[in-house]
């Protein structure tokens, strides 16, 4: 019976970095948590031992600290770029590498030079992928949430003698979008992009009128795809984060859609691609997709 090695990548994950820029009076924040995942010819260092070839993790998460120093961090899409071209170019044994950055988003306070203040969990996200002299860059946003009171319906669906869900024609509707969106090339004004697909996801939830959640997800990731030439394929998890009705009646009360329970578990989770159709060749070698649960 024959034994190898298979493929395999190592790195220095969730280095916090909170970097303050000033201007004057006026202070710019950057909340980071930065993973690092290096590839190549690492056969020696898992059979015999020998780190001869082996860039220490922490001299990544020491890395990640000296780059935010020497130049402004950016956008996170080129923060990510410099550190996975930096890993690639400067060790001949390493053949690739794998940056992910989320960033945890504050907002000035208004009035306030240096105060901010962070609401909710909502997280922009990149993964990076420098491999072969190419480079893939996927983005995206976790826990966006969003609530419609109206304008989602659910029917039509089959029962049998373990079904209880009666159906409706007007429900809340309401999830915590996980998106990743697929870039094509890397000369992108990736802040304005993010914006604008953010935007696109919300409009889309609010206008569409949905039938299903899995119809939402299409029309969300359709709309991406139609707007922005720069993307190529958009994946999407939707928690269906169900609202049921109360039973009133034993107090002698109607309720007309207006009171409700909101349970956080279990919960229907709805989970899609969509994509054009030229992008069978250009799949992310990083697996960068990693973080929706289906995928």
């Amino acid at each position: 019976m024959a034994i190898t090695l298979g493929p395999n990548q190592y790195g220095k994950a969730e280095v916090r970095l909170v970097t303050v820029r000033r201007e004057g009076a006026v202070h710019h924040l950057k909340d980071l948590t930065v993973s690092t995942s290096l590839r190549g010819d690492l056969a020696a260092t898992h059979l015999t031992g020998d780190n001869a070839d082996v860039v220490a993790t922490d001299t990544q998460k020491n890395t990640v600290y000296a780059f935010a120093k020497e130049a402004p961090v950016g956008e996170i899409e080129d923060f990510a770029l410099r550190l996975g071209r930096h890993f690639v170019d400067s060790f001949e044994h390493i053949s690739g590498a794998r940056i992910l950055i989320d960033e945890h988003g504050w907002h000035r306070i208004s009035g306030h030079d240096h105060a901010f203040s962070q609401a909710g969990s909502e997280k922009r996200t990149t993964a990076v992928t420098i491999q072969d002299g190419r480079a893939w860059v996927v983005s995206g946003l976790d826990d966006l949430v969003v609530l419609k009171s109206t304008g989602s319906e659910f029917h039509g669906f089959p029962r049998d003698e373990y079904t209880t869900l009666p159906e409706t024609n007007d429900r809340i509707l309401a999830t915590a979008v996980t998106a990743r969106w697929r870039y094509q090339g890397d000369g992108i004004d990736w802040a304005a992009s993010h914006a604008e697909v953010r935007r696109i996801l919300l409009e889309t939830f609010a206008d569409k009128h949905s039938l299903s959640l899995q119809q939402t997800l299409y029309a969300m990731g359709e709309a991406v795809l139609k707007e922005r030439e720069e993307v190529t394929e958009v994946r999407l998890s939707l928690p269906n984060k169900h609202h049921f009705l109360v039973d009133l009646s034993p107090f002698g009360l109607k309720n007309d859609n207006e009171v409700f329970y909101a349970a956080d578990r279990p919960y229907g989770l709805i989970e899609g691609v969509v994509l054009r159709d030229d992008v069978a060749d250009t799949e992310d070698p990083g697996l960068a997709w990693h973080t929706l649960s289906a995928f």
